[in-house]
């Protein structure tokens, strides 16, 4: 096991309990917790990012991602489910695209991110799929077709938005937004395919829930 990834797993172990507690807390400690990360997320941004035009074009795409974090969170039955749900999925896709291309490498995915592989994309999906059932038979929610669709297209998304934050990266000439999450680098390498997730779960939600 090398340094890095040693990092990056106990970085994980600390911070997702964390996470999961301000979710589930709600209320003024979550809306708080939202606030102080939409900053950091927003700094690292600016920092990053040279263009004028960018940086505040950016900078609005974080407000509506966080206020539909927000939204999630409150407008919907069943409490924190959904919110949950949808961190779940994205942690998951995270995790499972590091480890499995870690053990099996293979062909490298794209050349904006050198490090993602097709086999960490296949492990992407099935780590979010296996950890998305556990948890809603947990809450004895059905695993539907529906929800398996929803999950295959929350990760891709997720995925996705790991390979853009990776490609304004490779512009700007820079490794990691920050150096606040061991392992991890910024807080917006952490949550680079969550700030596209959400906003796109949230309007699904509008239209089918759970």
């Amino acid at each position: 096991m090398d340094n890095e990834f040693f990092k990056r797993l106990l970085s994980s172990i600390v911070l997702i309990p964390i996470v999961i507690f301000f979710i589930v807390k709600g209320s003024f400690i979550f809306n708080f917790f939202l606030l102080v990360c939409f900053f950091i997320t927003s700094y690292e941004w600016f920092r990053m990012i040279k263009k004028s035009l960018l940086k505040i074009t950016g900078i609005f795409f974080l407000i509506l991602s966080f206020y539909s974090i927000y939204k999630i969170r409150n407008d919907f039955d069943r409490d924190f489910l959904h919110l949950l749900f949808v961190t779940i999925v994205c942690v998951s896709t995270d995790l499972g695209g590091y480890i499995f291309g870690k053990i099996l490498g293979g062909p490298k995915l794209t050349k904006i991110s050198p490090k993602k592989t097709y086999t960490g994309s296949i492990g992407s999906f099935l780590l979010a799929i296996i950890l998305t059932n556990i948890y809603l038979n947990y809450e004895d929610v059905e695993f539907t077709i529906e929800i398996f669709i929803f999950v295959l297209i929350i990760s891709i998304i997720s995925q996705l938005g790991d390979i853009f934050i990776s490609y304004c990266k490779r512009l700007s000439k820079i490794k990691d937004t920050g150096k606040i999450i061991p392992g991890h680098g910024g807080l917006l390498d952490r949550v680079d395919g969550m700030i596209f997730a959400f906003p796109f779960s949230y309007i699904f939600f509008l239209f089918w829930t759970f």
